[in-house]
């Protein structure tokens, strides 16, 4: 069965509060990595190269992820959007299964498809308005 995380926008200080988090429910980032770090950082504006592109706290049995909305590539943090949900599905059947069925008469963000950190991931909202991110991390040795 899938496992699901709450995923957060913040509007430019995802570190700031995550280290806050970080000292009130203990935990450790399993992962950290900033916008500068993807393929495409040198095309990053110089300003959001150092912003967070995607963390994740551990707590206890859950993950709680974040991203920074960069405004000045296209991005805007408003009340509403500033929180997706995400599964983490156990299989790429499954991750497409659950894309196909709880995107129907959404709204896709991002075509579910192979991401450069070795998962197949997408993004949508659905009929309802509430926003959902799939990502099925592949084996290490694919």
């Amino acid at each position: 069965m899938a496992t699901i995380n709450p995923y957060l926008n913040f509007n430019g200080n995802t570190e700031e509060a995550f280290n806050f988090y970080k000292s009130i429910f203990g935990g450790k980032f399993t992962v950290l990595q900033r916008f500068k770090d993807t393929p495409e950082g040198d095309k990053v504006p110089k300003e959001a190269r150092e912003k967070i592109m995607h963390i994740a706290l551990q707590i206890g049995n859950n993950i709680l992820m974040a991203t920074d909305v960069i405004e000045s590539m296209g991005q805007k943090l408003t009340t509403g959007n500033n929180f997706y949900i995400s599964i983490e599905a156990e299989s790429k059947k499954e991750a497409e299964t659950l894309y196909s069925n709880l995107s129907k008469g959404g709204k896709i963000e991002m075509a579910l498809g192979d991401a450069f950190w070795g998962a197949y991931f997408g993004i949508f909202a659905d009929k309802f308005g509430v926003q959902w991110m799939i990502n099925y991390s592949y084996p290490k040795d694919k």
